[in-house]
């Protein structure tokens, strides 16, 4: 598989590390205090992950490298990447 990295084009696997799922963290009271959050949406946010067949937003890393982290929409199905951006 090859992976399009932003910044350098496309690049063989090898060199990415997959960052996994783009999630958003729950941010009802952040920074200020976490605590305010309830516990069901830390547990959502730190342990469940859908698992979709089709378009998924998640994160890669281009390691070996322009070593910056990305967002990519990847179909899941295909392996085929849909759109890059820089995170």
């Amino acid at each position: 598989m090859r992976i399009p990295c932003p910044c350098c084009g496309l690049r063989a696997m090898a060199e990415f590390t997959y960052g996994g799922a783009d999630v958003t963290r729950p941010a009802a009271a952040l920074p200020l205090d976490p605590s305010a959050v309830p516990d069901a949406d830390w547990n959502d946010f730190v342990y469940r992950r859908d698992n979709p067949a089709g378009p998924h937003r998640e994160l890669w890393f281009h390691a070996a490298g322009c070593r910056r982290w990305f967002a990519v929409t990847r179909d899941t199905r295909t392996n085929a990447f849909l759109s890059e951006a820089v995170a």
